[in-house]
């Protein structure tokens, strides 16, 4: 029921989403190389220090190779037949020592620093409950009522045009642009994980414990991610679909889905008071 009720603001949003171009960032693409284009301050600095410690470990390698091409063709046997006798050297040893420490107060500095923004979360504007089951995601909205959502992952023979394949779910994560956003994540069954890469977040789903991450979307559209854990046999079949709207639209599917609630509970409460009859 609620499905149905809500299928017309996510029907148009999926659809803007495709034709705005959207796709490009929110998903995987065919042959694409790096990491998803980032939506999220969190996601770019992330993409940032991957930056960094790939242009330093680049560096180091390339030294490291230099220096055993020198050793070969200067040290080598032909080269030089009277080896040195020299058994120290200060300002060598000095170096290896000093260098590296050098290099990890680099890489240390911006890490430290984005630890700490990924982890203590901003005052929240609104919170998600994400649920990993086997082998599906549940979402509440625990700021706005009754809503709760059991979102499946669509069939190859049921997908539309431009929906992903193993990505694309029934249902979403409905969240307003340039919002903060806490998901409180958990799971019903075995350790899931919660992960979409253009966010920048990934937590582990663990039975009986409340983690919590947060993201703030800067872009409105569809985005995707995927449980991140070996959960079980279908493990790769349970994936993450956030669809970000602007905030009208978030607070008329909030309506859609409240009314849709309530219109549950009544039947529910029909029903019962009819066998007790």
């Amino acid at each position: 029921m609620r499905f149905l009720n809500g299928i017309g603001l996510y029907a148009v949003a999926f659809m803007a989403t495709l034709f705005s171009g959207a796709m490009a960032y929110a998903a995987p693409v065919d042959r694409g190389i790096g990491l998803q284009e980032p939506v999220t301050e969190v996601a770019r600095d992330i993409i940032s220090f991957h930056n960094l410690l790939l242009t330093i470990i680049t560096a180091i390698v390339l030294f490291v190779l230099a220096l055993l091409i020198i050793v070969m063709v200067r040290f080598n046997r032909r080269a030089n037949p009277t080896p040195s006798k020299t058994t120290h050297n200060t300002l060598l040893e000095v170096a290896w020592t000093v260098l590296p420490v050098v290099i990890l107060v680099i890489i240390a500095v911006p890490s430290f620093r984005l630890l700490y923004k990924q982890v203590v979360i901003p005052e929240p504007e609104i919170t998600v409950k994400a649920i990993g089951y086997q082998w599906y995601w549940g979402y509440e909205y625990p700021d706005h009522g009754d809503i709760s959502i059991i979102s499946n992952m669509i069939e190859d023979a049921d997908l539309q045009p431009g929906q992903p394949r193993l990505l694309a779910a029934d249902e979403a994560m409905v969240v307003p642009v340039d919002t903060t956003v806490r998901v409180i994540v958990t799971a019903a069954d075995v350790i899931h994980a919660f992960a979409v890469p253009p966010f920048g977040v990934k937590i582990d789903a663990i039975p009986g414990r409340l983690n919590e991450t947060w993201f703030r979307a800067e872009k409105t559209g569809m985005y995707y991610g995927q449980c991140s854990e070996l959960c079980g046999t279908r493990h790769a079949f349970m994936p993450i679909n956030v669809l970000v709207v602007t905030q009208e639209e978030f607070e008329e599917w909030t309506q859609q889905q409240q009314a849709a609630a309530a219109n549950d509970n009544v039947k529910v409460a029909e029903l019962a008071g009819t066998e007790r009859r």
